[in-house]
């Protein structure tokens, strides 16, 4: 379940990339099916060792074109240990509303992004994410939880202020909001509740991408992203005058 549309990133064949927060790996192993050398990021070593087995194996059964490679990178994403201008590419998906020092974040990726370089970043939207806290203290207050909402103007303005080009904005997984909300509503660990187990099963069915189902959920997810998209997309480029 792809977040992130790679046409609109740029990504191209050989490019440096670094996914950070890669949590279980989707957006790694997407650009490295797609012929970059990708680095995947994060402070979790277990979930790390999960993304490193399964690049392995990505190559090992022929998934990957010639010359594309791919590594894991475990630390800090406000001292990120890669150089100045290191990336073609920066993703980093579902993460600053994680980190309280998100500015602190900003800066880092854009620091290893080299000019001219581009960057997609995502974050709950603002109206499905007010609703699920509204409606559950469980679902933000925990640790490693949320940690704010952001609005687009507020995370446009935070990214332009560290030197970005905003370049534009999408929407996500619109079936994905009334899931949660139903999951707040019942309890965020109550996977049993009926209408919480059957929702999942279509949202796995449309992962798995099953005949005729998938069709009619791909059209109806289609339909609600401008309104209801659980996710915000944004997509930015580093100015080529940050060389100077």
């Amino acid at each position: 379940m792809l977040t992130v549309d790679f046409d609109r990133l740029g990504l191209q064949p050989g490019d440096r990339v670094i996914d950070m927060g890669c949590g279980a790996g989707r957006h790694a192993f997407e650009m490295y099916r797609r012929g970059a050398d990708v680095i995947a990021f994060d402070q979790d070593a277990d979930e790390l060792a999960g993304v490193r087995d399964l690049f392995v194996a990505m190559r090992e059964a022929g998934e990957v074109p010639a010359g594309a490679e791919a590594d894991i990178k475990e630390g800090d994403a406000l001292a990120l240990p890669f150089a100045d201008g290191e990336f073609d590419r920066v993703v980093a998906s579902e993460v600053l509303e994680h980190i309280p020092a998100d500015e602190a974040a900003i800066s880092e990726l854009v620091r290893v992004l080299r000019p001219g370089g581009t960057m997609a970043i995502t974050v709950p939207r603002w109206l499905p994410e007010k609703i699920c806290w509204a409606l559950s203290d469980q679902y933000h207050e925990v640790e490693g939880g949320h940690v704010r909402i952001y609005t687009d103007k507020d995370l446009i303005g935070k990214l332009t202020k560290a030197g970005m080009i905003f370049e534009g904005k999408d929407h996500a997984h619109g079936l994905h909001s009334p899931y949660w909300w139903l999951k707040c509503a019942v309890g965020v660990d109550n996977d049993q509740f009926p209408l919480v187990k059957a929702y999942h099963q279509v949202l796995v069915w449309d992962i798995m991408k099953t005949p005729r189902l998938s069709v009619a959920t791909r059209l109806a997810e289609r339909a609600l992203n401008p309104f209801i998209g659980k996710s915000m997309v944004l997509y930015l480029r580093k100015p080529e005058a940050a060389s100077a």
